[in-house]
């Protein structure tokens, strides 16, 4: 199944939440209670969280590194999105090989799909 995307999407994988987030998946989802079904959603794979600016992205961003997840990593001079994935308009902000465009707008994890493109934008 893939979610939906508006605007800026921060999106990470359920599975890397589970070892990660303080609490597990369901900590997380206590935590995002109040705004499931609004700008938070989740399928079977993915978590997705949103902003419609870059401060309010960032913001998110630095709040779940401050948990301990990881935001980027290097391979061969490129930067990819390690944990988590910043997602705008139609791609990825950096590459992120473990997410999935699709043409209506929705994503999915890679064990679902193919990889995809990305361009820079400043967050």
């Amino acid at each position: 199944m893939a979610i939906p995307t508006v605007f800026i999407n921060f999106i990470v994988p359920i599975k890397v939440i589970k070892t990660k987030y303080p609490g597990g998946w369901k900590k997380c989802l206590e935590d995002h209670k109040k705004f499931l079904g609004g700008g938070v959603y989740h399928d079977d794979y993915l978590f997705r969280d949103g902003a419609m600016n870059p401060l309010d992205m960032k913001a998110i961003v630095e709040h779940w590194k401050h948990l301990g997840f990881e935001d980027t990593y290097e391979k061969d001079g490129i930067t990819y999105w390690s944990d988590m994935c910043v997602f705008a308009g139609t791609r990825a902000t950096r590459k992120c090989e473990w997410l999935v465009v699709h043409r209506n707008d929705t994503v999915s994890h890679i064990d679902e799909q193919l990889k995809i493109d990305y361009y820079e934008v400043d967050i």
